[in-house]
């Protein structure tokens, strides 16, 4: 073994035993060691035990320890303290700029125990809260993350939606006369971008390839006929092909839709050399209306075209409300007063549906029974003197493990309406998840299941579930689904929105927003909700005010005529 290998071991453990508080004068010990280890000019693998004792900083104990480390490939100690931390906190000690005192305030004071989960809390604004953290730490924390999420070629179609305009842009500035479509991943608004693809129409294509070229906008620029393909600085893999203008809309489906669907289409068109004016003509030739670019995934679609079953797909326009957010009153940075006039009278909204952290979630100083009773009255003192607008009595309440809510009938009762998540435990098996779940559903008070897997984009899995078994509780009880706006949830995921429509399951676009700008991330929901086929008619916030109101009114009638 070389030594790198055991200075980075003996790195680690002095960082887990920072984290676990061991004896500080042990702690700087092994530290030094590990530095020293590092920069010595022999093999550490060569020295017998009595020599590995005497070198300057090592001395008889860690001496022990390497060559334990030597023989069996790991240490005792090293082990314990691993099996005794969750994996995720081990990950985040490679951070760069966020040290094992950081990620011990961050794993004990705010719950977070991967890097998932403490990105999303760095959008939250949540990190701030904790000692020794600001505005300015939270925000190193953020970018380091990105970083490494961008390492492994993913990224949120979220981060590569401003790259992507900004690329298209510039090469129309290099190609002013020509025609250029963003396509592929991007086009058809999956929730992860593995490539960017540019298609691009133009008169002469050798010219435009060699404008391309000389412009320093992609790196390792290669060119494989007329196909370019290089990386954004950040690392995005991107291809543009440039084609004669006559086949640019041709190319413009084909590098849009999956595989799938484009041959699908395809076959049902006789001619080889297809010239088309629009996409539109394509579908026509083939016998079908127009297939919208979010819904070009494999050939379910092309059955519903065929059937004459195409939505009209819901629009950002189309809603009326935010439903999920939160406030001050627990990890929100925004004051109800502070939220209503901005989503009045800048996104022109009818009504905000306020859903604080419930008891359980220490962590977000959930409302405890008195604070919501409290909530409650600035909630009606701000709606008397707001005839325009509208603040309905909402609450996010966690599931908890056996899947009743957060507080007693008599303070349930009291909401308009409530969000029922998870929030803890997601490591269930798939059986006990589901029945969790489903146990919640069942409860009359929930009125829409919130972020139902828990997922956090390439960082979290969501928690295993029956989706059947879950989106047919809730047609069964009349429950809601939320599709969480959030771009790094976007969840419930679009391949289920289908089922819990065809189900007739209402969904509801709701931004789980912790700042005012956090509502702006309904744009992603409805991207999300498009790609799965949501129409207007079954999205709960889209309804009008007095439309909603009524909805509100009349399950909470039937919950009191059942009793």
């Amino acid at each position: 073994m070389e030594n790198k290998p055991i200075a980075r071991t003996l790195r680690l453990l002095s960082q887990l035993m920072e984290l676990h508080e061991v004896n500080p004068f042990k702690i700087k010990s092994v530290a030094n060691a590990a530095f020293k280890v590092d920069k010595l000019p022999f093999k550490l693998a060569d020295k017998p035990f009595d020599e590995l004792e005497k070198i300057d900083g090592i001395g008889k104990s860690l001496a022990g320890k390497i060559v334990e480390l030597l023989t069996t490939g790991t240490m005792f100690e090293l082990e314990e303290l691993l099996a005794s931390t969750p994996p995720g906190v081990v990950e985040m000690l490679a951070i760069k700029g966020i040290g094992p005192k950081k990620i011990a305030i961050i794993w004990h004071e705010l719950n977070i125990e991967n890097i998932g989960e403490l990105y999303y809390a760095c959008n939250e604004n949540r990190l701030i809260e904790a000692k020794g953290f600001g505005l300015k730490t939270q925000e190193e924390i953020r970018k380091a993350i990105e970083f490494k999420m961008a390492s492994n070629g993913k990224f949120l179609y979220a981060r590569v939606e401003q790259l992507a305009i900004d690329m298209q842009e510039l090469m129309q500035k290099l190609l002013p006369e020509a025609d250029i479509m963003i396509c592929g991943e991007y086009r058809r608004r999956l929730e992860i971008i593995n490539e960017l693809c540019f298609v691009i129409g133009t008169g002469d294509t050798d010219e435009a390839i060699g404008i391309l070229q000389q412009d320093a906008f992609l790196q390792n620029i290669r060119v494989n006929e007329n196909i370019i393909s290089g990386d954004t600085e950040s690392g995005l893999l991107t291809h543009i092909h440039v084609v004669d203008i006559a086949h640019f809309n041709t190319q413009v489906f084909i590098q849009t839709g999956n595989a799938e669907h484009v041959e699908a289409v395809l076959n049902r068109i006789k001619e080889s050399n297809l010239r088309v004016e629009s996409e539109e003509d394509i579908y026509e030739k083939a016998g079908l209306p127009f297939i919208e670019p979010e819904l070009r995934e494999g050939t379910d679609i092309i059955a519903k075209a065929i059937e004459s079953e195409l939505p009209e797909l819901i629009t950002y326009n189309d809603l009326k409300g935010t439903l999920h957010n939160h406030s001050t009153w627990s990890d929100g940075v925004n004051t109800l007063e502070e939220i209503v006039p901005y989503l009045r009278d800048e996104l022109k909204l009818e009504y905000l549906g306020i859903c604080d952290h419930s008891k359980s979630a220490f962590y977000a100083k959930g409302l405890s029974i008195e604070r919501v009773l409290q909530q409650h009255e600035e909630i009606d003192h701000i709606n008397k003197k707001t005839p325009d607008f509208h603040i309905f009595k909402g609450i996010e309440s966690d599931i908890l493990n056996d899947g009743s809510l957060d507080y007693p009938d008599e303070i349930l009762q009291r909401f308009d309406f409530i969000v029922a998540s998870v929030h803890s435990n997601l490591k269930m098996a798939e059986d006990k998840a589901t029945a969790r779940l489903i146990k919640a559903i069942e409860n009359p008070y929930t009125t829409i299941l919130g972020h139902p897997t828990g997922r956090l984009l390439l960082s979290r899995n969501g928690y295993s579930i029956d989706y059947k078994k879950v989106i047919d509780a809730c047609a069964d009880n009349g429950v809601v689904i939320e599709i969480n706006a959030n771009p790094l949830r976007l969840d419930l995921d679009w391949r289920w929105h289908q089922y819990a429509l065809d189900k007739g399951v209402w969904l509801s676009i709701n931004p789980d927003a912790h700042r005012n700008e956090g509502h702006l991330d309904m744009h992603y929901g409805v991207l999300s909700a498009r790609k799965g086929g949501l129409y207007k008619e079954r999205c709960l916030n889209a309804l009008s005010l007095d439309e909603i109101k009524q909805v509100f009114e009349k399950r909470k009638a039937h919950i009191n005529s059942s009793k």
